[in-house]
């Protein structure tokens, strides 16, 4: 791949982070710009329709949008290859990559929820498709095994979110991952991989409790008793 690469992003934006994750993980150089989705500039909606990061241009002319999208051109264009050889096991990674994308809405959900109820709803929802992981998952350390593959580098962002979550006043109440033992130690594998610490910058730790903070949501005010 000749062509240069300009991934545009948002710091907090969880399907930015599996993009710069595939990259890194094939070896591709790019640039990447981020941009206020509060005030999206006018370059921007030209290259994205949906208004939506990541977007990665291609050389002048080439847009590509949505994650998915991009992480199937890369894996199309790129050594090394991160999705199984195996067409089925190819089919079932990409099934569990939607798997993740929905895990990332009921995220979405529990530091939303607008009250305790609902915020032990959502961990409860968060916590079932959790050991539905830990059923589905390999002995390790990844996904399937021994490779990193791309189903790695979407579940990488999904657990960034519970280093804050896991400091968080009444945090054990979630049970998040007690008697998961195949997910906690994927989780730690992902947490210490090159390419996932590349994924983010230095003050996404911050940025994420502030942008916690400013939902004025039931989880806010444990962020807030935390700081």
């Amino acid at each position: 791949m000749s062509a240069p690469l300009l991934l545009v992003s948002h710091p907090l934006c969880p399907y930015v982070q599996r993009v710069a994750i595939v990259l890194a993980e094939k070896g591709l150089p790019f640039d990447r710009r981020d941009i206020d989705l509060a005030a999206k500039p006018a370059w921007f909606l030209r290259l994205s329709p949906l208004g939506k990061t990541p977007v990665l241009q291609v050389g002048e002319d080439t847009a590509i949008f949505e994650s998915a999208v991009i992480c199937e051109y890369l894996e199309d264009t790129a050594l090394p290859r991160l999705h199984p050889a195996n067409a089925l096991l190819r089919a079932r990674h990409r099934a569990w990559m939607e798997f993740g994308s929905a895990l990332l809405n009921a995220i979405a959900g529990f530091y939303s929820a607008g009250d305790e109820e609902k915020l032990r709803l959502s961990a409860a929802d968060i916590r079932r498709r959790f050991e539905q992981l830990e059923a589905a998952l390999d002995c390790g350390p990844f996904f399937s095994g021994a490779d990193f593959s791309i189903v790695d580098a979407v579940f990488g962002p999904v657990f960034r979110y519970f280093d804050l979550f896991d400091e968080l006043e009444g945090a054990p109440d979630f049970a998040f991952w007690s008697g998961l033992p195949k997910l906690q130690r994927w989780r730690a594998h992902l947490a210490q991989r090159p390419s996932v610490l590349a994924a983010v910058g230095p003050d996404y730790s911050s940025r994420l409790r502030n942008f916690l903070l400013a939902r004025g949501s039931a989880l806010s005010k444990r962020v807030r008793v935390a700081v």
